[in-house]
């Protein structure tokens, strides 16, 4: 990366929030991936400025936020890596009503729903991701997704106009929103909650996440569920039917405690991930004639 490109960025942002060369692995809950060329905590009126000079200089960008539904190259990453984290984390609230900036994690925002006994958000409450990235994907658990909650949008379009979108505008439905086909970055979102008992929301969140500590493998890193649920099944028995419990590439493998995790058991490389996902596809397809596919995103080189 050029020293002149550099310095431009440097009036854009303090030097404290550029980095260079930084390895993702310290950024990913996989605990995986090379290193970004540059890597930059954003804060919300920066985005644009950072976006137009790489488009300028034809230095290609990435969006991340939480960091844990991703899996990054064992390359690492060109360019620019814009992370929406904690300089976008801000939450407030109004009634009923919480506006969370996209790098807000989702137990944060979750937590603050149940400091204000608003009910509506138990079913995030242990799902390790930011606001935005679950906009993105309408992330969801335990019966709930973020479409249930979700009054508007904040977004930066391709076109870097902010424009404010109501939920009815996104095309929510299983892990997926419109803004994966139109690029749209995730600013803010407003979510409309319920008055509730803070006793009973918080018992449900206990129960929720009891759930989640006996049946998932939390003591490995990982980026949660791997597969998308197909229409009519479950992933996690799919693979277990096809005898995958346990399967391994590498230091990557098929949790023997939850089929749908792939998990890093220490220096698995992200080929190893990729490599024993397309494994279990195969597999999976040619026992149940049923076509997994991923939730994790790959990004960067492999």
């Amino acid at each position: 990366m050029n020293k002149e490109f550099i310095d431009r960025i440097f009036k854009i942002t303090d030097m404290e929030n550029v980095h260079l060369d930084e390895p993702m692995k310290s950024h990913t809950t996989f605990k995986i991936g090379g290193n970004a060329d540059v890597y930059i905590d954003v804060a919300k009126d920066e985005i644009s400025g950072i976006i137009s000079l790489s488009d300028e200089e034809n230095v290609p960008y990435t969006i991340i936020g939480n960091g844990s539904n991703i899996l990054v190259g064992d390359k690492g990453i060109r360019g620019v890596t814009i992370s929406i984290g904690k300089r976008m984390s801000d939450i407030k609230v109004d009634g009923t009503v919480i506006v969370a900036e996209a790098g807000a994690l989702l137990s944060r925002t979750a937590a603050t729903a149940l400091d204000n006994s608003l009910s509506g958000m138990e079913f995030a409450s242990g799902i390790p991701g930011s606001v935005g990235g679950a906009v993105l994907m309408n992330a969801g658990a335990y019966g709930g997704e973020m479409k249930d909650i979700i009054e508007s949008v904040e977004v930066l379009t391709p076109k870097g106009v902010v424009e404010v979108y109501a939920v009815s505008d996104l095309d929510l439905s299983y892990r997926h929103s419109k803004l994966m086909e139109t690029g749209g970055i995730v600013l803010s979102a407003t979510l409309r909650l319920e008055e509730g008992s803070a006793e009973e929301i918080k018992a449900t969140m206990q129960e929720l996440n009891g759930r989640r500590v006996d049946k998932q493998p939390l003591n490995f890193p990982s980026a949660g569920s791997t597969f998308k649920r197909p229409e009519g099944y479950f992933a996690g028995k799919l693979i277990q039917d096809a005898g995958l419990r346990g399967y391994r590439v590498g230091g990557a493998m098929v949790s023997d405690k939850h089929c749908g995790f792939v998990v890093n058991t220490g220096g698995a490389t992200a080929s190893d991930v990729r490599n024993l996902i397309d494994d279990v596809s195969s597999k999976v397809y040619e026992d149940a004639k049923v076509k997994l596919e991923p939730e994790v995103r790959f990004i960067g080189e492999f």
